[in-house]
């Protein structure tokens, strides 16, 4: 597969309507928040995540993934037998000393090793991976990346209480029911930003059917994600700046303080509860030569 020759920034909104988009394990899970501004967080790993699982979803079926979409980090997935793989694939012999905690000494044979992950995990080429473990395939770095996304305005999570009808064993048929406490966000607008280097590209093999999966992933992957916390999520924007030059061709927060989201008028006195309570606008006449935006969604 050719590598993509152009260089994009994102910006990604999403929203949430009554639920968790990202909880806080060292917080008993509350929405991740910062502190100072009690905007709300979702973090980088998330959404590779939801983008990794809707891959998955498309590209497989019955018999397995498509080839060229296996998914490298995934639910219960051992990465040293990931690994393994390609060494098997190439029949390349582990060292007698080290096995295969050490790439072989052959550089050429070295790059196979990481070139295969590449060529068959898809988020191996686009998010890249460290594969120096017990079994050693490299490292590389990956074209694309995400920020955390932020919250156009603070957000207030709840904690609601919770009933269980049902008990776990006979002896506690007669007991009170149990009690537990889930943690929402009544509505929230998150902005996040995404960059994606046709350089780094070069060296994964993300090509542009990668780059329109990736698209897809980012427009649909909340249909795939339903879940009792995060019921109503939805992609609500996506805007893509694509670069003339594989290098680029303006600095992306340049490009980025072209999107404005803004509170509707008449709504700025009240809470928000929709995302028809903003306003979204590009600034399509000033941005830089050798840079066009295009709103996929």
């Amino acid at each position: 597969m050719t590598a993509i020759a152009n260089r994009y920034e994102f910006v990604f909104l999403f929203d949430v309507t009554n639920g968790n988009p990202n909880g806080d394990p060292d917080a008993g899970n509350l929405p991740r928040l910062d502190p100072e501004t009690n905007h709300g967080l979702v973090t980088d790993v998330c959404l590779k995540r939801k983008v990794r699982n809707f891959v998955a979803l498309e590209k497989s079926d019955m018999n397995g993934s498509a080839p060229g979409f296996n998914i490298y980090v995934q639910e219960k997935s051992v990465l040293n037998n990931q690994h393994k793989q390609a060494w098997e694939a190439l029949g390349i012999p582990p060292d007698a000393k080290d096995k295969y905690k050490k790439l072989p000494k052959d550089e050429a044979k070295a790059r196979e090793l990481t070139a295969w992950m590449c060529n068959n995990f898809f988020d191996i080429r686009a998010f890249g991976a460290v594969m120096t473990m017990e079994v050693n395939c490299g490292q590389v770095r990956g074209p694309v990346q995400f920020a955390f996304a932020t919250s156009v305005d603070p957000v207030t999570p709840l904690e609601i209480s919770i009933t269980r009808m049902a008990v776990t064993n006979e002896r506690d048929l007669e007991s009170e029911r149990t009690m537990g406490r889930k943690h929402i966000v009544p509505y929230g607008l998150y902005r996040a930003h995404g960059f994606i280097s046709a350089k780094l590209a070069e060296r994964t093999g993300f090509s542009e059917e990668d780059l329109q999966l990736l698209w897809r992933a980012l427009i649909n992957m909340f249909e795939h994600d339903r879940s009792a916390a995060r019921g109503e999520m939805a992609a609500r924007k996506l805007i893509v700046f694509k670069h003339e030059h594989p290098m680029g061709d303006a600095p992306s927060h340049v490009l980025f303080d072209k999107v404005k989201v803004e509170r509707s008028e008449g709504e700025a006195d009240t809470p928000a509860r929709s995302y028809n309570d903003y306003r979204v606008t590009v600034d399509s006449e000033s941005i830089p030569v050798g840079v066009c935006v295009q709103e996929l969604l």
